[in-house]
Protein backbone atom coordinates (compact mmCIF):
# COMPACT_ATOMS: atom_id res chain seq x y z
CA UNK A 1 0.00 0.00 0.00
CA UNK A 2 1.31 3.59 -0.55
CA UNK A 3 0.60 6.43 1.38
CA UNK A 4 0.73 9.22 -1.15
CA UNK A 5 -1.65 11.88 -0.37
CA UNK A 6 -2.93 10.25 3.03
CA UNK A 7 -0.79 11.36 5.86
CA UNK A 8 -2.54 11.71 8.77
CA UNK A 9 -2.21 13.02 12.46
CA UNK A 10 -2.41 11.14 15.26
CA UNK A 11 -4.64 7.74 15.44
CA UNK A 12 -6.55 7.89 12.54
CA UNK A 13 -8.39 4.35 12.05
CA UNK A 14 -9.35 5.78 8.66
CA UNK A 15 -6.45 6.50 7.38
CA UNK A 16 -5.20 3.25 5.70
CA UNK A 17 -4.62 2.01 2.07
CA UNK A 18 -4.61 -1.98 0.42
CA UNK A 19 -1.93 -3.23 1.88
CA UNK A 20 -0.34 -6.98 1.09
CA UNK A 21 -2.88 -9.90 1.72
CA UNK A 22 -5.75 -8.12 1.37
CA UNK A 23 -4.59 -6.45 4.98
CA UNK A 24 -5.10 -2.59 5.88
CA UNK A 25 -2.07 -0.78 6.37
CA UNK A 26 -1.84 2.55 7.92
CA UNK A 27 -0.72 6.06 7.19
CA UNK A 28 -1.72 7.91 10.67
CA UNK A 29 1.61 8.42 12.86
CA UNK A 30 -0.14 6.45 15.42
CA UNK A 31 1.01 3.23 13.01
CA UNK A 32 4.40 3.85 13.99
CA UNK A 33 3.29 2.41 17.11
CA UNK A 34 1.18 -0.28 16.22
CA UNK A 35 3.44 -1.28 13.39
CA UNK A 36 1.67 -1.67 10.62
CA UNK A 37 2.39 1.82 8.17
CA UNK A 38 2.40 0.83 4.98
CA UNK A 39 5.86 0.49 3.56
CA UNK A 40 6.09 3.94 2.14
CA UNK A 41 5.35 6.01 5.43
CA UNK A 42 8.47 6.96 6.41
CA UNK A 43 9.42 8.23 3.70
CA UNK A 44 6.05 9.88 2.23
CA UNK A 45 4.84 11.17 5.53
CA UNK A 46 7.77 11.41 8.19
CA UNK A 47 9.65 13.86 5.03
CA UNK A 48 6.34 16.18 5.77
CA UNK A 49 6.57 16.22 9.76
CA UNK A 50 6.53 19.17 10.95
CA UNK A 51 7.35 19.27 15.27
CA UNK A 52 5.15 21.71 17.33
CA UNK A 53 7.35 24.69 18.53
CA UNK A 54 6.09 27.05 22.04
CA UNK A 55 7.11 30.86 22.55
CA UNK A 56 8.45 31.80 25.47
CA UNK A 57 7.20 31.42 29.00
CA UNK A 58 5.55 34.51 29.89
CA UNK A 59 5.68 35.98 33.74
CA UNK A 60 4.83 34.07 37.16
CA UNK A 61 1.47 34.78 38.22
CA UNK A 62 0.98 36.33 41.68
CA UNK A 63 0.49 34.20 44.85
CA UNK A 64 -2.82 32.64 44.88
CA UNK A 65 -3.00 33.25 48.85
CA UNK A 66 -2.09 36.51 49.95
CA UNK A 67 -1.10 35.08 53.45
CA UNK A 68 0.90 31.37 53.94
CA UNK A 69 1.25 28.62 51.29
CA UNK A 70 -0.06 29.43 48.03
CA UNK A 71 0.90 28.78 43.94
CA UNK A 72 2.12 30.83 40.96
CA UNK A 73 1.54 29.64 37.64
CA UNK A 74 2.53 30.47 34.22
CA UNK A 75 2.08 29.38 30.59
CA UNK A 76 3.18 29.74 26.88
CA UNK A 77 1.73 29.36 23.44
CA UNK A 78 2.17 27.02 20.57
CA UNK A 79 3.47 29.20 17.61
CA UNK A 80 3.95 25.85 15.12
CA UNK A 81 1.32 22.99 15.78
CA UNK A 82 2.82 19.72 15.30
CA UNK A 83 1.52 18.01 11.64
CA UNK A 84 2.00 14.82 9.53
CA UNK A 85 3.17 12.49 13.30
CA UNK A 86 6.21 15.91 13.88
CA UNK A 87 7.17 15.57 17.86
CA UNK A 88 4.56 16.93 19.86
CA UNK A 89 4.06 19.98 22.04
CA UNK A 90 5.58 20.32 25.36
CA UNK A 91 4.02 21.21 28.41
CA UNK A 92 2.23 24.54 28.03
CA UNK A 93 1.65 25.25 31.49
CA UNK A 94 3.98 25.18 34.70
CA UNK A 95 2.84 25.78 38.32
CA UNK A 96 5.49 25.83 41.29
CA UNK A 97 4.77 26.99 45.58
CA UNK A 98 4.88 30.44 47.23
CA UNK A 99 4.96 31.90 50.74
CA UNK A 100 2.55 34.77 50.65
CA UNK A 101 3.92 37.66 52.49
CA UNK A 102 1.18 39.96 52.12
CA UNK A 103 2.17 43.05 54.90
CA UNK A 104 -1.15 42.60 56.50
CA UNK A 105 -0.20 39.14 57.50
CA UNK A 106 -0.16 38.08 61.08
CA UNK A 107 -1.94 41.26 61.92
CA UNK A 108 -4.78 40.86 64.37
CA UNK A 109 -8.01 42.52 63.66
Amino acid sequence: GSCRHRCCPGRNNACWAPGSRRAHCYCDSYCQRTGDCCQDYHATCRRAAVGCAVGPWGPWSGCSSPCGVGSRARSRQVTVPPRHGGDPCPDLKQRRGCLGEHPTCGTAK
